[in-house]
């Protein structure tokens, strides 16, 4: 016999009598975005089955599809909000696979200069379209609260950043 999940508030109920001390209030943003996250991979997950990239391999491309030159991978990780170390990774699968090319920065040679091929920017021009389609259809019943929730979440990132986040 399966049990169902719990809920946020039973979740968070159930750590405050465990550790009654214990402040148990971010579980209610943090939740909600993780089950918002969630649902997002759900729905954009059908589209890369198959593809040749993966929805975070596209992320890591869309800057580059559009730049006007070379980029530098530490400021794509800082614009992913990702750690260094993971957008060099990604970086290093897509280049294997033809998706990108990285040079040497002449101006600083710990750097890499990130470059979209043109097989990368033929992947991002057919999958993207097709995510923001998928997101699109996602976020559609959220009709005049859509300016509300856009700045409620960009205030939440404001002060994240403003905590240390990256």
């Amino acid at each position: 016999m399966s049990s169902s999940p719990l809920s946020l508030n039973d979740l968070q109920a159930q750590w405050s009598a465990h550790n009654p001390g214990l402040d148990t209030s971010p579980m209610e943003v943090v939740g909600l975005l993780k089950r918002a996250t969630g649902l997002l991979d759900r729905a954009v997950e059908p589209l890369y089955a198959g593809a040749p990239l993966t929805a975070p391999e596209v992320d890591l491309l869309i800057p580059l599809r559009h730049a006007t030159g070379p980029m530098i991978a530490s400021a794509l990780a800082a614009r992913a909000g990702l750690s260094r170390a993971g957008v060099s990774k990604t970086l290093g699968r897509l280049e294997r696979r033809g998706f990108i090319t990285r040079a040497p920065s002449p101006a600083d040679r710990r750097a890499a200069l990130v470059t979209v091929t043109e097989a990368g920017a033929r992947a991002v021009d057919d999958l993207f379209p097709r995510q923001l389609a998928a997101e699109s259809e996602l976020l559609a019943n959220l009709g005049q609260d859509r300016e509300w929730v856009v700045g409620a979440l960009a205030r939440l990132v404001q002060a994240m950043e403003s905590s240390g986040g990256r």
